[in-house]
């Protein structure tokens, strides 16, 4: 079932507003930029917390941010790329994960529990306890009545309050969008030899519209902008984690590489030039961001 074009539609990125497809490439090279900065970084010594990249899962959050903008987001502790596809600042990112007071939470949260309330952004990150940002997203949406997209992934989909909240936002016909970040691992452990069961057949048995996709970002974003009206929904996205699942380190090569399937895809559609500008853009931005000079300046050092 998993592969890289699993219920992915055909041309979908052809069918769509260049802009739109340039703007989710960004927002791609953003978490991809980001992190391999942090890997560096990490290495170096100038990082001395745990840090859960999201190198290989970009596009998920690329996708859905530019379909379900002024959402309230409830991500998971794999969260680098949610919180820049959505607005948050690099600069702030960054110094949270370099533990200073400029960071996202003042630099006491780190890498898996990621804030943002700022540029018209809410951002509540990971509290520690995996899928438990589930329930308080249903919650939140109960108590605000607000449009709200839950992240989380296929390991934690397995804690039994996960379901009981879509269940609740089932009943309840809450306006939220779950969104399982499918890399088939929970740490090491793969999901056949973890349960025989599907998210997403267990999420249609409770009354939620729900799909398996890979991370085809057009399809997955031409899939949520139409779920929105009909919501809750969930959407289960098959990805590929390309680092550990805490930690810089690689495990082996990934099932595919979505960043250079979208590369390719953007070459067949005549946007190699642009694209190629929006990556060196953001490269080099990220770059100056993570220069080692400057770290060493405000670590201090």
């Amino acid at each position: 079932m998993r592969s890289p074009v699993f219920n992915v539609t055909e041309e979908a990125a052809r069918k769509l507003d260049r802009e739109v497809v340039l703007d989710i490439f960004r927002r791609m090279c953003l978490g991809r930029y980001f992190d391999l900065g942090v890997c560096e970084a990490f290495k170096k010594g100038f990082i001395k917390k745990n840090v859960y990249l999201s190198l290989g899962q970009e596009a998920i959050a690329a996708a859905i941010s530019k379909a379900v903008p002024g959402y309230m987001i409830f991500a998971q502790h794999r969260c680098h790329a949610t919180y820049l596809s959505f607005g948050g600042d690099p600069v702030k990112l960054r110094d949270e994960l370099l533990g200073l007071r400029s960071g996202t939470s003042g630099g006491r949260a780190g890498s898996n529990c990621i804030q943002c309330h700022e540029n018209g952004v809410t951002m509540f990150g990971h509290h520690g306890l995996i899928g438990e940002n589930v329930p308080l997203g249903v919650g939140a949406a109960l108590g605000s009545g607000k449009d709200t997209v839950c992240f989380f992934g296929d390991g934690a989909a397995e804690e039994d309050y996960v379901f009981a909240a879509m269940g609740f936002a089932a009943t309840h016909k809450l306006p939220v969008l779950f969104v399982c970040e499918d890399n088939d691992l929970s740490i090491l452990t793969t999901t056949d030899v973890r349960r025989s069961w599907s998210i997403t057949g267990v999420a249609d048995k409770l009354g939620i519209k729900a799909i398996d996709i890979a991370d085809d970002p057009w399809t997955v974003y031409n899939r949520a902008k139409e779920w929105t009206s009909m919501l809750p929904a969930f959407i289960n996205v098959y990805t590929c984690r390309a680092r550990w699942h805490v930690g810089v380190g690689i495990d082996g090569p990934p099932e595919w590489d979505r960043f250079e399937i979208v590369k390719k895809q953007l070459e067949n559609l005549g946007l190699s030039l642009e694209a190629g500008q929006v990556e060196d853009e953001v490269g080099e931005s990220m770059e100056r961001i993570w220069n080692e000079e400057r770290l060493q300046i405000l670590l201090g050092k």
